[in-house]
């Protein structure tokens, strides 16, 4: 009997097609494809900033706003950029209509640089002077620059593994019919070539990816020529011309984001009993983002500076030699540690999974879910039978609806954690969850706190909500439901900040990029009449008719400490002749405290540092 007859533990390595095998690419190669033709500079359409821009302009600026992004979320990517139907040539092979845009000391196809963004943002300026357009397909001629451009295009993606980087062409352009202008057997001859150049590079795995750009009086055909080029027909056909307009603008409104490839955290081995084990891999489903390290460079070279430690005795100052030991006093003996020593003797766990038993579900709490949990999956890789094993576990897992109590962690952090079955879960729009366990990790009894109640001291009766009260709040909870919320819907604006500035700061832009932070309350959606009514009448019930504001009554008490601060620095103000102490160099005697009392009585800022605050004094004085 097969135990996994429908294949859903089945690893996608197993796959016995690499066709079909998904692969996991450590980088993107991609080369941006732009139609240069008149017809991208002649057609207009509305912008973001309500101003009529070409189509030529709209590609420029979506180009420059992915480099933007792409530099921060994988800057170990490769980009090009090439136009055609241009007027001057520049391309390896030197063919007509083609030209590979580049700058100073980088390769055509290489990572983004800042340099590379800053010129390319100009280019609108220039393009006319140095590259120009013209039709590349005309009936007297032979010349086909869009099989050109699929040309240099697949050239310039020639270097690379296809196995560990992904390779697009992204073709701009608001043609539909490029060979409209040809008739008969020459039509049909470079049509037939062109589609070949494009299945070559596909056969070479490359993807080649349209984006197209409609006018504004009529749709972009794609059953002219490119359906065949992008091998689209019946249902296919008609989701690409659903979701084609909203690609520009996906990639235009790219989250400045750091992207992990690696799904797979580590392997580990899972303990089921004694002699008995099997190999799982673990996937992590959250992971905190963070800005990057802060890289110290020589204030010279502008090289990055290689960090030393180096042990000195006490006593002497001599440079001690080998590695360093540790001891620990015991009856006035100095026991010595080696740092092997130190490290077994903190080893609690290997870092492998052990099974301790089974619970069932309901003793599982939510608040016991102390962290992101970590999705766990078998592999064969090593130990063969690992599935089989792992697939007889889970589905008794969920048959008894129980779940598996281990313990994990490594020599610095060791715990229970608590596996518990998913099952699949398959909609009409696809997979939503897959087979596979989550490791829920589990705290210790001395990470749980007790709740306090509070109770008055007068009465020791605990305060109830009426029932007014509770139809009120509930009135107001409806009111300000946040309907279909996610977690994806907000970026960190911190982490948005920090990448704005960077870009600023490499670009050499003189204003901040706008960021718009997701966290603030929608101030429009709250001052709508029924919501402004549901929390009046909330406080109304709560507070009572005689409510005063929490910021009036903290906003009245300031203002007697501030005076009576300003009244004890007054005092010992009075105490000194200021003037004098300057003159003869005398303020250096007096205490950071002495130096504030100044500064409070003339309402100056007294931050900073003793020598930041005399100098402020004798700004003050003007010496």
């Amino acid at each position: 009997m097969d135990i996994d007859p429908d294949d859903v533990f089945r690893d996608d390595e197993e796959e016995d097609d690499d066709f079909y095998q998904e692969r996991n690419f450590t980088k993107e190669m991609i080369v941006y494809l732009v139609d240069a033709s008149p017809k991208m500079f002649s057609t207009s359409c509305h912008s973001e900033d309500n101003s009529d821009a070409s189509h030529f302009e709209i590609v420029v600026n979506v180009i420059e706003e992915s480099m933007k992004t792409q530099i921060i979320n994988r800057s170990y990517d490769e980009v090009a950029i090439c136009f055609f139907n241009t007027r001057e040539k520049k391309n390896l092979q030197d063919v007509n209509g083609v030209y590979v845009y580049n700058v100073t000391e980088r390769d055509d196809l290489g990572r983004i640089t800042a340099t590379l963004i800053k010129e390319f943002g100009c280019i609108l300026n220039t393009f006319n002077k140095q590259i120009g357009s013209k039709f590349g397909i005309l009936s007297e001629t032979r010349d086909n620059s869009l099989y050109n451009a699929l040309w240099v295009a697949q050239a310039l993606l020639r270097k690379g593994s296809a196995k560990r980087a992904e390779k697009r062409i992204l073709l701009f352009t608001n043609e539909d019919d490029p060979f409209g202008c040809l008739k008969g057997v020459t039509k049909i001859d470079m049509m037939r070539t062109t589609l070949q150049r494009a299945q070559d590079a596909q056969e070479c795995g490359i993807s080649v990816e349209l984006l197209p750009l409609s006018k504004p009086d009529e749709d972009f055909k794609l059953s002219n020529f490119y359906a065949d080029l992008l091998g689209l027909e019946g249902n296919d056909l008609a989701e690409f011309k659903t979701i084609a307009a909203e690609r520009l603008e996906d990639m235009k409104g790219q989250l400045r984001k750091r992207f992990f490839r690696k799904r797979k955290v580590k392997r580990i081995y899972f303990m089921i009993a004694h002699g008995v084990s099997i190999e799982v891999n673990t996937y992590a489903l959250v992971r905190s983002s963070n800005p990057g390290g802060i890289t110290w460079l020589d204030s010279v070279t502008n090289l990055p500076i290689k960090v030393e430690r180096s042990f000195f005795c006490s006593d002497t100052g001599a440079q001690l030699q080998g590695p360093v030991k540790r001891f620990h006093t015991y009856k006035n003996q100095n026991i010595i540690f080696s740092a092997d020593e130190v490290s077994e003797i903190k080893r609690v766990s290997s870092g492998n999974l052990r099974l301790l038993g089974f619970k069932p579900l309901s003793c599982l709490k939510d608040y016991h879910n102390i962290r992101p949990s970590t999705f766990i999956f078998p592999s064969d890789e090593e130990v063969m039978g690992s599935t089989r094993v792992f697939i007889a576990l889970h589905r008794s897992m969920l048959r008894l609806k129980r779940f598996a109590v281990a313990f994990y962690g490594s020599t610095a952090h060791s715990q229970l954690v608590a596996l518990v079955a998913q099952d699949e879960i398959v909609t009409s729009g696809g997979q939503v969850e897959p087979h596979g366990m989550c490791m829920i990790y589990l705290p210790y009894s001395n990470d749980i706190r007790s709740i306090e109640e509070r109770i008055s001291e007068n009465n020791h009766v605990v305060p109830r909500a009426t029932e007014d009260q509770i139809k009120c709040a509930t009135s107001l909870v409806k009111r300000i439901d946040l309907k279909d919320f996610s977690v994806c819907q907000f970026s960190n604006p911190a982490l948005q900040r920090h990448y704005a500035v960077l870009q600023a700061l490499a670009l050499g832009e003189d204003e901040m990029p706008e960021i718009k932070d997701e966290t603030l309350p929608d101030e429009e959606g709250l001052s709508r009449p029924g919501i402004v009514k549901a929390l009046e009448d909330f406080k109304l019930s709560v507070y009572g008719s005689n409510y005063e504001e929490e910021t009036d009554l903290t906003s009245s008490k300031l203002p007697k400490k501030r005076k009576g601060g300003a009244d004890g620095a007054s005092e010992i103000y009075a105490k000194y002749d200021w003037s004098a102490l300057a003159d003869e160099g005398k303020l250096t005697n007096l205490t950071v405290e002495q130096l504030k009392c100044y500064l409070i009585t003339n309402s100056l800022p007294v931050s900073g540092k003793k020598e930041a605050l005399i100098s402020r004094i004798l700004a003050h004085m003007g010496k």
